[in-house]
C-alpha cells in the first residue's frame, strides 16, 4: 500500500510516494486511516534477530573455519566434492560475516551509511545465493557419479572446478546488481530509524521482478535439481548391496534434502504470502493491523531460520563424515589435544571431508 512519506538518503530530505510493504513495513490501517502500531514486530526484531545471528556467527565461524582448515591441509589432494565444499564454506563464511550489522540495526538502527548498506547488501546477496548453487552443484556431480558412473570434472585439472565455482561466484554477483543500486540507507519517520533496505523508483515492476528472482532462481530452481538428484541417487543406492556405508550415504543425503527443505520452505511460503498481500493492499483493499504485524513477525522468523542453514552445512557436509572426523583427530593432535578417533575403514577414493562408498558408481558423502 502506498503512502506519501518523508525520508532522509544520505541528509537529503525527499517527499515521494514509496512503497514500504516490500520491507515488511506495511503500517497503515485501510479502515481507520490510522498509522498501525508497530511496536510489537520491532520489539520482537530487536530481541529474536540480535540473539539468534549471535548464536549462527560464532556456531557457524567454528563450524566452517574448521571445514575451511581441514581442506586447506589436504589442498593437495582435493578432489571435486571437496573444492565445492571449500566455495560454500567461503560463500558461508563472508554471509556470516554481515550478521553484525543486520543484528546491530534490529537493537537500534542503520548507522553505517548508504555505502557499507549498498556493499552489505550485495555481500549478503552474492553469498546467499552462492551457497544455494554450490548445494546444487554438488548434488548434480554426485548424480552424474553414482547414478550414471560420469565424472562431469577430471580429479587431475582441479582449476576446471575451480573456473567453474569462479563462474558461480560472477553469476551470483550479477544478481547482487539490485542492491548495489537501489539499497539505500533510509530514514522512515514513522519508525524514527535509519534503515537498510531497497528503494525503487518503480515499485511494482522492480519489486515483483526481485520477488520472482528469489522464489524462481534462489529457491525453486535448486529445490527442484536437488529433489531430482537425490531421488536419483536414493533409488540407485537400494539396488546395491546394503553395507553399513551405503546405509550411513542414505542417511547423508534425506538429512542433506530435510535440512533444505526445513530451513528455507517456511520462508519461501512467507514471502509468497507476503507477495500477494502487497498487491493485494496495492489494489485498494483493507488490511488490518493485526495480520500486518503478524506477517512481519513472520518473515523475521522465516528468515533467520533460512539463514540458520549456513551453520547446518559444515554438520551435514563434514562433521557427519568419518574421514573429516579423522583429518580434524590428525589436525588437533599436534596442539595436544586428544580425541579418539573413528573406527572402521574408509575408502582410499573418499574426499578429505567425508566417506564415501566404495563402488565404482559412488561419490563421496
Amino acid at each position: 500500500m502506498s503512502s506519501i512519506v518523508t525520508y532522509s538518503v544520505e541528509g537529503l530530505n525527499i517527499s515521494d510516494e514509496f512503497n514500504y510493504s516490500d520491507y515488511n513495513y506495511s503500517d497503515y490501517d485501510c479502515c481507520s486511516g490510522d498509522v498501525c502500531d508497530q511496536e510489537s514486530s520491532m520489539h520482537f526484531d530487536s530481541i529474536f534477530i540480535p540473539i539468534l545471528y549471535s548464536l549462527a556467527l560464532v556456531v557457524g565461524l567454528v563450524g566452517n573455519g574448521l571445514v575451511l582448515v581441514v581442506l586447506w591441509k589436504k589442498r593437495l589432494s582435493l578432489n571435486v566434492t571437496d573444492i565445492f565444499i571449500l566455495h560454500l564454506s567461503l560463500a558461508d563464511v563472508l554471509l556470516l560475516m554481515t550478521f553484525p550489522l543486520w543484528a546491530a540495526e534490529a537493537v537500534n538502527e542503520w548507522s553505517f551509511g548508504t555505502g557499507l548498506c549498498k556493499l552489505a547488501g550485495a555481500l549478503f546477496r552474492i553469498n546467499f545465493y552462492c551457497g544455494v548453487f554450490m548445494l546444487a552443484c554438488i548434488s548434480l556431480d554426485r548424480y552424474l557419479s553414482i547414478v550414471h558412473a560420469v565424472q562431469m570434472y577430471s580429479r587431475k585439472k582441479p582449476m576446471v572446478v575451480h573456473r567453474c565455482c569462479l563462474a558461480v561466484w560472477l553469476f551470483c554477483l550479477l544478481l547482487s546488481i539490485p542492491d548495489w543500486t537501489f539499497r539505500v540507507a533510509t530514514l522512515d519517520s514513522r519508525r524514527n530509524k535509519t534503515e537498510c533496505v531497497p528503494w525503487f523508483p518503480d515499485e511494482s515492476e522492480w519489486y515483483l521482478a526481485t520477488r520472482v528472482l528469489c522464489h524462481v532462481v534462489g529457491f525453486a530452481l535448486p529445490a527442484i535439481m536437488l529433489l531430482f538428484c537425490y531421488t536419483c541417487i536414493l533409488l540407485r543406492l537400494q539396488r546395491g548391496s546394503q553395507g553399513m556405508q551405503k546405509k550411513r550415504a542414505m542417511r547423508v543425503i534425506i538429512a542433506l534434502v530435510l535440512a533444505f527443505f526445513i530451513s528455507w520452505t517456511p520462508y519461501n511460503i512467507t514471502l509468497i504470502i507476503d507477495t500477494v498481500h502487497t498487491g493485494y493492499s496495492q489494489s485498494g483493499n483493507q488490511t488490518s493491523c493485526g495480520s500486518l504485524t503478524a506477517l512481519d513477525i513472520a518473515l523475521t522468523a522465516t528468515s533467520t531460520l533460512a539463514y540458520l542453514h549456513c551453520c547446518v552445512n559444515p554438520v551435514l557436509y563434514a562433521f557427519i563424515g568419518v574421514k573429516f572426523r579423522q583429518n580434524l583427530v590428525d589436525l588437533m593432535r599436534p596442539l595436544g589435544f586428544k580425541i579418539k578417533g573413528p573406527a572402521g575403514l574408509v575408502s582410499r577414493r573418499s574426499s578429505a571431508w567425508s566417506e564415501s562408498v566404495d563402488t565404482s558408481h559412488t561419490s563421496a558423502f
